[in-house]
């Protein structure tokens, strides 16, 4: 019914467009955790009746992900380099699981570093799925019954996922909302596309060092005693970047996120068990939490988190969301200390040298900006960080 009433309302939209009305759903608040939580709930649902229950986290996580905020839609490679990146991670912990067989911190290495490398190829351009891959990749090690029929199944509940959430969006999306699109495409200049050939990317000295210091991350985490080492492995993988600034803003987001994504979970758990309508309302009560705290930067970080803890290991225990944070907390300091013990590079001090030379936001200079902005932030020098980019023109140079 709720579909149906969406469908009536962009033919309600479609028809006052052209009348001096507000469209009901843009002017609807809760629309976005409406969305996710139809989506998850849907996608649940789906996995639960197709005989893929084992695998129906993997698409609730990307269908609650995939919903975006402004209801745009999607660069369209985003729908072909998902899935193939997915398939690829998934195959690849499948595949040498059993050809290793040594101890678990070994197949994290092995595997690990042949992921990075097999990351690293990809362009630049889809660089922010290169972090995804050695997730993937190790996922089917931390299962005792890891099978090509379990990743192949989770496969298809990633497309569900994916699948569910754009369609889902779609029926959701207002006239407005395409016309913000179009303007914005219209609107906008050519970006400035920094692309590096296979052999820059390997050259790099930020990703050998972010690749060695994945390969001893689970060691690392199980020596200084964590009680979920993985959670260290995925602090390293998923935080560690070139410059302090953008590590210290992957931090703030990961324990931000993380804090607050287990809370629904929790709550709900405890309260109504596990179902579709149990799942739905902790993916939308998630999102709505983010939004009354106004954390909309960080909510991507939160519905993995909530997806991850309540579709993926359902029942929770007390001690489990705590020791989680823990080995979260000692995964962003693990990264933190890399960073600023081997070849620390710091956005704040590169903006203010370029800033010196130049009169205005230069392309280079807006690619350093959020990182250069975290940094001023943690040293308390935002305010004078702030004069520094106003004394500049915003428009970059021709």
């Amino acid at each position: 019914m709720v579909l149906v009433g969406a469908v009536i309302n962009q033919l309600i939209c479609w028809f006052i467009a052209g009348h001096g009305f507000t469209p009901v759903s843009a002017a609807f608040p809760w629309r976005l955790p409406l969305v996710v939580a139809i989506a998850a709930g849907l996608v649940w649902s789906i996995c639960n009746a197709l005989g893929l229950a084992s695998a129906a986290a993997y698409g609730v996580v990307i269908a609650a992900v995939v919903v975006r905020p402004d209801f745009q839609a999607w660069p369209t490679r985003l729908y072909i380099a998902l899935p193939l990146v997915v398939l690829i991670g998934l195959s690849l912990g499948t595949w040498l699981k059993p050809l290793l067989a040594a101890p678990i911190v070994w197949e994290f290495a092995v595997v690990t570093a042949m992921a990075q490398l097999i990351g690293q190829l990809l362009p630049d351009r889809l660089a922010m799925l290169r972090n995804l891959l050695p997730i993937l990749a190790i996922l089917p090690l931390l299962s005792s019954s890891s099978t090509w029929l379990a990743a192949w199944q989770q496969l298809v509940a990633v497309m569900l996922g994916l699948g569910v959430a754009v369609g889902v969006q779609a029926i959701f999306r207002t006239a407005v909302d395409k016309h913000s699109q179009q303007l914005a495409v219209s609107n906008n200049s050519p970006k400035l596309e920094f692309s590096r050939s296979v052999g820059e990317r390997f050259s790099d000295y930020y990703f050998w060092r972010k690749l060695i210091f994945s390969v001893l991350a689970l060691a690392i985490g199980q020596g200084v005693g964590a009680v979920n080492p993985k959670y260290v492995y995925f602090g390293v993988v998923l935080l560690l970047n070139d410059s302090i600034g953008a590590t210290l803003g992957k931090v703030r987001d990961r324990m931000v996120g993380v804090s607050i994504g287990i809370l629904m979970p929790w709550i709900v758990f405890n309260t109504f068990g596990i179902n579709s309508i149990s799942l739905a309302l902790v993916m939308g009560g998630t999102v709505s939490m983010m939004m009354l705290f106004g954390f909309y930067a960080h909510l991507k970080t939160a519905l993995i988190s909530s997806g991850v803890t309540f579709a993926g290991y359902q029942a929770l225990t007390d001690w489990y969301i705590p020791t989680r944070w823990i080995d979260y907390l000692l995964g962003c300091g693990l990264a933190l200390l890399v960073c600023l013990l081997f070849s620390p590079s710091s956005a704040l001090k590169q903006f203010r040298r370029l800033a010196q030379t130049e009169e205005r936001l230069t392309a280079e200079l807006l690619q350093l900006l959020p990182s250069a902005r975290e940094e001023a932030l943690w040293l308390g020098q935002q305010k004078e960080f702030e004069v520094l980019v106003g004394s500049l023109e915003t428009t970059p140079q021709s």
